[in-house]
């Protein structure tokens, strides 16, 4: 729950890192917020459970067309995603991938915030754009899994140099494990890709990647599950593999990614006091405040009459919101309502003033 008490030590205090915004979730809404919080001198972090941006967009439908971006008949979710990087990128935005927060404080006129990962933040606005909450990886249901994860199994990929010289197995058929699969095979000592059946939901230039590297004998195909785990304290050094026919074979690795899709939950957003309506944030239609003051929701996690669960109406939102958090950035400057046509900040941004 969000600590009202003012308190200066705690979590990371001597490394915090301070901003005037925190913005949770590199969503659509997250990336747009940071485009319109730019406009006005704000300067912001943004902090995703994902180990990339783009939010449900880029994870679970890159391929997928959207139709109801004004200006883009038709866009993928990528293309949309690749777009507001572009768009952002004059505002110098920094972002914290592969992060949970995970404690939520008011100190003062500020709010401290620390991740799963221990980095700290000091900021005066905290926005959350997480979408439906933050997304949680499926656990494979394999006995004893809990004890691997962390060590030799994971859910997503922090740092490709911990994979050097490891024997991976990636487990799954989509764009997320064709991915990790093209991006560490260069890396691991060898790479084996496992799906139950011989025909992946990933982008088809992907596909066509993968078998090449599996035809030139680069990497390794398997076609079946994984049964058992083999390993002691923590670490992995086989896995079984169940054929289509029952079949099973050893297979030696030394760390394991399996990919089976993501479950969405609220996760410690609930625990922050702010009066959810069935797992969404109530918010006003002005600014898109939440019951507390200096925290705002944008997105598909807020809740208010009339709400409609569009992109483009958390575009709208992020515009709205970006105003009032001027006001607690900078106190007492009035903000005057400027066109991107003719907004100073942007136009020196874009070196073109």
């Amino acid at each position: 729950m969000l600590d009202k008490n003012p308190q200066t030590g705690g979590e990371g205090s001597a490394s915090a890192i301070e901003t005037d915004v925190v913005i949770v979730g590199a969503g659509p809404v997250g990336l747009f917020a940071v485009f319109e919080l730019g406009l006005l001198d704000v300067k912001a972090h943004v902090i995703d459970i994902l180990d990339k941006v783009g939010g449900q967009c880029a994870e679970l439908y890159p391929e997928k067309p959207i139709y109801d971006i004004p200006g883009l008949p038709i866009v993928t979710g990528q293309q949309l995603t690749d777009q507001l990087m572009e768009q952002i990128k004059p505002f110098g935005a920094n972002f914290h991938l592969g992060e949970r927060i995970d404690v939520l404080k008011r100190e003062g006129e500020r709010f401290r915030l620390v991740t799963d990962a221990g980095t700290t933040f000091l900021t005066t606005v905290v926005v959350i754009a997480a979408g439906g909450g933050s997304f949680t990886p499926k656990r494979p249901p394999l006995e004893g899994i809990e004890g691997f994860e962390g060590k030799s199994v994971f859910y997503s990929v922090r740092k490709i140099a911990e994979f050097m010289d490891k024997d991976v197995l990636i487990v799954g058929g989509g764009d997320s494990a064709l991915d990790w699969t093209l991006n560490l095979q260069p890396v691991a000592r060898s790479v084996t890709l496992l799906h139950r059946r011989d025909d992946f939901r990933g982008a088809p230039h992907s596909v066509e990647k993968m078998r090449q590297l599996v035809a030139d004998g680069k990497m390794k195909l398997a076609i079946g599950q994984v049964s058992a785990l083999h390993g002691q304290d923590g670490w992995l050094d086989a896995v079984t593999i169940k054929a289509k026919d029952g079949t099973e074979q050893r297979l030696p690795i030394t760390a394991m990614l399996p990919f089976f899709g993501l479950t969405m939950k609220l996760g410690p957003i609930a625990d922050w006091g702010l009066n959810l309506e069935e797992n969404l944030i109530p918010v006003d239609t002005e600014k898109f405040e939440t019951s507390e003051p200096g925290i705002f929701a944008i997105g598909d996690i807020n809740t208010y009459p009339g709400k409609l669960k569009l992109i483009l109406s958390g575009f709208h939102e992020a515009a709205l919101m970006a105003q009032k958090a001027h006001q607690y950035v900078y106190p007492g400057k009035k903000v005057l309502f400027q066109y991107t046509t003719s907004s100073s900040n942007l136009q020196k941004k874009l070196g073109v003033r």
